[in-house]
C-alpha cells in the first residue's frame, strides 16, 4: 500500500511510537531494554537523532525525537528494523516485531514539548503500573530529576529550559510531572486515528507544505494494484475468526443470528481495499447494496462494547501495515 505522508525538515519534533504486533510483549527482561537503548544510542551517532524522552513498556514504546538532519524515516527504519533482527536471533523467532510502520506526530516545539514529555514519562502511572515514575528504570523521568547522569544521546536541557527557571529546575519538573497529563492532550490521543500535527493551526499549515514521502508519488492506478483485493480479506477473516469463507461470503435469508465475521469482512473490505459498495455486493452475494451501510453501522456500534472484537480487526488490519 502507498505510504502515508511524511514531513521531515531540520530540527523538527516529533512523538513516535510503536508496538508488538497484536499487543505481544517487545521487551521480556532488562536485556531487551537495554537492548533497544543500546540501539538507539547507536542511532543518535549515525543519523544525528536527539532522544529528548523517552519511555519503553513491554509491548510498546512512545519517544519524543529531535532530528537537527531532517531524516527520521532513515533513522527510525534503523531502529525499529536493527531491533527486530537483534529480538529475533535472541528468542530464535524471525518475522515481523512491530505492527507495522512507527507512528510520528509533528510537534510544534516550545508549545507542545514540556507536556508531552510529562505525558511521556507518567505512561507507567496510565498503564496502571504500581511503581513511583522515579524508580521506573525503562524511561529517561530519572535523568529529569538529576538522580542519574544522561546518556550523550539524550537531551533533556531544552525541556528543562521551558521551565523558565535557573533554581530547583528538578524540583519543579517533579512538581510539573506530578500535576498529571493535560486534558488537552488526552483529548488528543483519545482518538482512533491520531492527526499528525500537535500544534496551532499556523503550524499545521506550515508543516503541510512541508509533506512529503518516503517513496516517489505513485499514481492512482498503481495505488489500486498495492490494496489488498477483497478477497484476500475474506480469507485472512476467516483465519482470524476460524470459520469457513463461504459462512462469511454466502448470503443467509430469513432471521439469522447476526454474522459478525461476515460484517468485519464487509467493513474491511471498505476500509481496507476501498472497495465501492457495488464491490461488495457482487462479493457478498447481495443483490443490492443498501443494506451494506447499515452493517457496517452496526458493527461499529458493536466495537465500541467489545474489545476482543476491535483486536481481531486491528490484528487483521495490522497484517496490511508492515
Amino acid at each position: 500500500m502507498p505510504r502515508p505522508l511524511r514531513v521531515e525538515y531540520e530540527n523538527a519534533c516529533y512523538h513516535v511510537m510503536n508496538r508488538g504486533r497484536a499487543r505481544h510483549d517487545i521487551f521480556h527482561d532488562k536485556k531487551y531494554y537495554q537492548l533497544f537503548l543500546n540501539t538507539l544510542a547507536e542511532a543518535h551517532k549515525r543519523f544525528g537523532i536527539q532522544i529528548q524522552s523517552y519511555c519503553l513498556m513491554r509491548n510498546h514504546y512512545h519517544l519524543l525525537i529531535k532530528t537537527p538532519e531532517g531524516n527520521l524515516g532513515r533513522a527510525m527504519r534503523h531502529v525499529n528494523g536493527l531491533y527486530t533482527q537483534r529480538y529475533n536471533r535472541m528468542r530464535t523467532t524471525d518475522g515481523p516485531l512491530f505492527r507495522g510502520r512507527y507512528k510520528a506526530i509533528l510537534v510544534e516545539e516550545d508549545s507542545y514539548q514540556l507536556q508531552l514529555s510529562r505525558y511521556i514519562h507518567r505512561n507507567p502511572l496510565e498503564a496502571g503500573i504500581d511503581v513511583e515514575l522515579e524508580l521506573y528504570p525503562w524511561s529517561s523521568y530519572a535523568y529529569y530529576l538529576g538522580k542519574e547522569v544522561a546518556p550523550e544521546w539524550l537531551y533533556p536541557q531544552e525541556i528543562l529550559a521551558q521551565l523558565n527557571t535557573l533554581h530547583n529546575v528538578f524540583e519543579k519538573y517533579q512538581a510539573y510531572v506530578a500535576q498529571g497529563v493535560d486534558e488537552e492532550l488526552k483529548e488528543f490521543y483519545s482518538k482512533g486515528n491520531i492527526v499528525p500535527f500537535l500544534g496551532s493551526e499556523s503550524f499545521r499549515e506550515w508543516a503541510y507544505q512541508q509533506r512529503q514521502t518516503d517513496e516517489q508519488e505513485l499514481t492512482k492506478e498503481i495505488q489500486k494494484i498495492f490494496r489488498p483485493s477483497i478477497e484476500s480479506i475474506i480469507i485472512k477473516t476467516s483465519e482470524h475468526f476460524k470459520v469457513s469463507k463461504q459462512s462469511i461470503t454466502q448470503s443467509q435469508r430469513g432471521r439469522v443470528k447476526n454474522n459478525i465475521p461476515r460484517w468485519v469482512a464487509m467493513y474491511l473490505a471498505q476500509e481496507i481495499a476501498t472497495a465501492k459498495l457495488k464491490e461488495i455486493a457482487e462479493k457478498f452475494g447481495l443483490k443490492s447494496v443498501g443494506s451494506i451501510p447499515t452493517t457496517i453501522k452496526k458493527l461499529k456500534c458493536l466495537l465500541d462494547k467489545d474489545k476482543v472484537l476491535l483486536n481481531i480487526i486491528e490484528e487483521i488490519n495490522d497484517e496490511y501495515d508492515s
